[in-house]
């Protein structure tokens, strides 16, 4: 099959970009140490200080040490170059997948290299959409770190060459159901790194209130667990909309191709498996008051069935649905 430039420029472009989301991770990741910095620097240990007084009647005072320096400027710095090299990064990941739709002649979510690439430029997008609304640029280095994980395992082990579409995927279903797909996944990728610090955060907590030394000083910087988790099921609503549609976009597309809305497929089902998760979780917090560490994990569980949905059942189970675009045999 002869090398098509365009997809030669779009995978330039897709490497350029991860480069650039590394270096975002790191000014990202030198802003949570001078998060920690300030944190320590605030909860620094009291001295002993003798006064006038102390030196009549032999008393001492504990008084704070001031830090000695303002922690602030810098750090507001480095987190403004992760913000400034995600945009520029995101630019060149736009770039590519546009160049590989192109090239492709089609949109580019049709195997799992492109989903991967439209995917995590979906994640970069609802990010910063939110990042406009919530300052959330403690969940930096997580997302930028998460998106350069993922882009280098999709360069490297699910590159595919340009290739026509299966028949059953000839359809505008592709465009909304998969669409609607990737949106929904953006938002719960940024719900579940938000349970995750939150976890994180409950942990400090309980070490605070037993008086044992915190080990992760930047997580006094940032919000706390119940502000944290509030987030995260308001995040998961919009992302289980989305889901919603998904799943019955989904149905409707599958009797347009096979003649039937379910077959119990393996794909189907998992779909199905994380739409129940992310119910329950919802449905816990809301009417039944489940709150805190346990909300949490199940929100990380219902994240743990999408990863395992994407890079398990595409590569590792045979069904209607498993278009990984991967040679076989």
């Amino acid at each position: 099959m002869p090398v098509n430039p365009l997809d030669q420029l779009s995978e330039l472009l897709l490497v350029s970009a991860i480069a650039v989301y590394a270096m975002a991770f790191i000014a990202f990741a030198l802003d949570l140490a001078r998060r920690s910095a300030a944190a320590q620097a605030v909860s620094a240990p009291l001295v002993r200080e003798e006064s006038r007084a102390e030196r009549g009647g032999g008393t001492a005072v504990l008084v704070a040490e001031p830090p000695a320096a303002p922690p602030s400027e810098p750090r507001r710095t480095s987190a403004r170059v992760g913000l400034a090299l995600t945009v520029v990064a995101l630019v060149l990941h736009a770039g590519a997948v546009v160049l590989r739709g192109v090239a492709a002649g089609r949109v580019p979510w049709a195997n799992m290299y492109e989903f991967s690439m439209t995917g995590t430029l979906v994640m970069v997008l609802v990010f910063l959409g939110v990042l406009t609304r919530i300052d959330l640029r403690f969940l930096g280095s997580v997302i930028t770190g998460f998106v350069v994980l993922l882009l280098g395992i999709a360069t490297v082990g699910f590159h595919v060459e340009v290739s026509p579409l299966q028949p059953a995927l000839q359809s505008y279903w592709l465009v909304l159901h998969v669409l609607v797909a990737i949106l929904g996944t953006g938002f719960f990728t940024l719900a579940a790194a938000l349970s995750a610090v939150q976890l994180l955060q409950v942990r400090r907590q309980r070490q605070v209130d037993a008086g044992r030394p915190e080990r992760l000083k930047l997580l006094a910087t940032v919000p706390t667990a119940d502000r944290l988790e509030n987030l995260a099921y308001r995040i998961s609503v919009v992302g289980f909309i989305l889901w919603t549609f998904t799943l019955i976009a989904g149905a409707i597309w599958a009797d347009h191709a096979w003649g039937r809305y379910w077959g119990w497929d393996t794909k189907e089902v998992w779909t199905f498996i994380i739409w129940v998760v992310y119910a329950g979780y919802l449905h816990a917090r809301a009417t039944l008051g489940w709150r805190g560490t346990g909300s949490a994990w199940l929100n990380l569980i219902g994240y743990a069935c999408i990863l395992f949905n994407f890079g398990v059942v595409n590569v590792f189970f045979k069904g209607l649905h498993t278009y990984s675009g991967l040679p076989t045999g």
